[in-house]
């Protein structure tokens, strides 16, 4: 006597061929009920949909689409899903692909070293025959993109983009870099620290910290570059500046940063602006106003919609000239930018 171990035999989808049958038409007249297409007659179709939502039938829309030869369905890759500029990107392109009558397939990959595991995640989106590819990650090599470009339509989303073949929708980041030193050293700051990260760690944020230094520069300002790796890098050397009255003010590439800065600025018993300036640079934070946080907005919702607009257009075209675009935001004033203090005055005599 054999035996089976286990609860009850998983229950076997209820598919277009089950509709077809109990209703008694054809499975082709199930199909263009159920996704809009070919000629039914208005009963036939209700007949349909009140089945399939009694039986629970839930549409495999790729094989169906699959089968037509094609999809409506793109790949995303999403760099942080933590972060709130990401998870913002993330929301509006969803929205925009709704729009437009396309759906997004996400995948993420927070944390990855290396960019390893954001490769396999681009790999693992065309094996299931997505049509196109949003690239939002600021951190995969242009050249490790090339293999992918050739398969499907593909866009980058948000990183500054050098290659001429790879089609992308950018921030300005030198245009943000210009907001903020243009604001700091108008309060008459001339000595200021940046955090910058490698551009291992992340590609916008080395490109946008690495443009505040070069202007503050140029703005006649002395600079301390800090090197950071992690989130809380680089803020107590920063921080250290202020204390031995070596800087006046902390300027930051993302505001994630610069709420570090905050707190440990609090931390240290420093007031902000009273002994220490700070600027961040996203925007996209709720609550940046009773933060009092002075940052960059970046144009999240016009990225979204122009990544989406390209995309269908490669899709639909099949080629064209390379897409290269940079999107301008503005500077949000919440006061975390006060006047230069005296010269020589330290921390606590502000």
């Amino acid at each position: 006597m054999s035996s089976t171990s286990g609860g009850p035999a998983a229950r076997r989808p209820f598919t277009e061929a089950d509709l077809a049958v109990r209703l008694g038409v054809s499975r082709a007249t199930v199909s263009r009920a159920l996704h809009g297409t070919g000629r039914v007659s208005l009963p036939t179709r209700r007949r349909v949909l009140e089945m399939a939502e009694r039986m629970g039938y839930v549409p495999n829309v790729m094989a169906s689409e699959l089968a037509a030869g094609r999809t409506r369905t793109v790949g995303l890759l999403l760099r942080d899903s933590y972060n709130p500029a990401y998870g913002l990107l993330h929301a509006r392109l969803q929205s925009e692909a709704h729009r437009v009558g396309i759906e997004i397939l996400t995948v993420t990959a927070t944390g990855d070293v290396g960019a390893s595991r954001q490769i396999a995640g681009l790999t693992r989106l065309l094996g299931m025959r997505v049509s196109g590819l949003i690239v939002a990650t600021g951190d995969v090599p242009s050249e490790r993109l090339l293999p992918f470009r050739e398969a499907v339509p593909m866009i980058r989303a948000g990183r500054p983009e050098s290659d001429p073949e790879i089609h992308a929708v950018t921030y300005d980041e030198e245009h943000h870099a210009a907001l903020v030193v243009s604001h700091v050293l108008g309060r008459g700051h001339r000595s200021v620290a940046v955090l910058t990260p490698s551009r291992e760690v992340s590609l916008p944020e080395s490109v946008r910290a690495t443009a505040m230094a070069r202007l503050a520069l140029a703005g006649g300002a002395s600079v301390s570059a800090v090197s950071v790796h992690r989130n809380s890098d680089g803020i107590a050397e920063a921080l250290g500046l202020v204390e031995a009255g070596e800087v006046t003010a902390v300027l930051c590439p993302t505001d994630l940063r610069a709420l570090e800065v905050l707190r440990a600025a609090q931390a240290r018993g420093l007031s902000v602006p009273g002994d220490v300036s700070v600027t961040g640079c996203d925007g996209v934070l709720p609550g940046l106003d009773l933060i009092g946080l002075t940052s960059v907005r970046l144009p999240v919702e016009e990225l979204a919609t122009r990544v989406v607009g390209h995309l269908v257009g490669l899709m639909r075209e099949g080629g064209g000239d390379v897409v290269h675009e940079s999107l301008r935001g503005a500077l949000v004033e919440h006061g975390s930018v006060g006047a230069a203090p005296p010269a020589g005055a330290g921390p606590g005599r502000r």
